[in-house]
């Protein structure tokens, strides 16, 4: 159970059409942990301070340096100063050239992209769920996201993703950084042994090819966003027997690849 906040408290200065004052406001937090690997520092993730184990057994698996808990020998974190110490099994099998000292911004570029092709061989293989969801789940489990999530609804400045069963959302997380968000669900499947092929991945963010691998990665075979997906993304959704929906909002969706799961009347 972690000791750090993940919002803060300041004054600011709001303005309006018709009106200005000093109040107070709710400020996400923006943390930053170092991960050493078998006592050789691999990366630093920018992220929100909550389900830190969660998001870095995700963030290992998703960048193929592990396949299961298993292979985890112990992990512990110093939340005071900042570093996540995970040590394995075995020896690091992954290049230093691919990994040393990278830096993991909760930006929405391609932050990642050192290991963007070399891990994505190694771990994105096409998914075979077998998963049914109608139009109205879809839109149900989109709202059902953003009501979920106190934090964004406290500062606006967070990714929010879900786990679902086509009825309901069945675990999720937010952070500021949108692949963080999916790496705490990866590595909650990960340390609950959660099967995930019959399972919706929910999104609030845009599809890209990087989330889209991730779902891959995480076995998800429907992704659903409120926002728009990259061609790239869906370039790969196809190759990856992976269904996207983007543009979840009010009544409307646009079911882009694989739409056999879509079930319509």
């Amino acid at each position: 159970m972690t000791n750090l906040t993940k919002t803060i408290h300041r004054s600011v200065l709001k303005i309006s059409a018709d009106s200005h004052g000093w109040e107070d406001d709710e400020i996400v937090t923006e943390y930053p942990l170092t991960i050493f690997l078998n006592d050789e520092e691999f990366a630093t993730i920018v992220c929100t301070p909550a389900d830190l184990e969660e998001m870095v057994i995700g963030f290992l698996a998703a960048e193929g340096a592990i396949k299961s808990c298993a292979e985890v020998k112990q992990l512990s974190i110093d939340e005071a100063q900042g570093f996540a110490y995970v040590d394995l099994h075995k020896e690091t099998i992954l290049s230093q050239s691919f990994y040393s000292k990278r830096r993991i911004t909760s930006c929405c570029g391609k932050s990642r992209q050192s290991f963007y092709f070399f891990s994505d061989a190694r771990t994105a293989r096409p998914v075979e769920g077998t998963v049914s969801v109608t139009p109205e789940q879809c839109m149900r489990l989109m709202r059902d996201l953003q009501a979920a999530s106190e934090i964004h609804r406290q500062t606006g400045g967070v990714h929010n993703a879900a786990l679902c069963s086509p009825d309901q959302i069945l675990l999720s997380y937010s952070d500021i950084g949108r692949h963080n968000a999916l790496d705490k669900i990866y590595g909650k499947c990960l340390r609950e042994r959660i099967q995930t092929g019959d399972k919706v991945l929910v999104f609030s963010g845009r599809i890209s090819s990087e989330v889209l691998l991730k779902a891959a990665k995480i076995g998800a075979s429907v992704i659903l966003s409120k926002s728009a997906p990259t061609d790239l993304a869906l370039q790969l959704a196809e190759e990856l027997n992976i269904t996207a929906v983007g543009f979840i909002r009010h009544d409307k969706m646009n079911v882009y690849t694989h739409a056999g799961r879509i079930a319509i009347d």
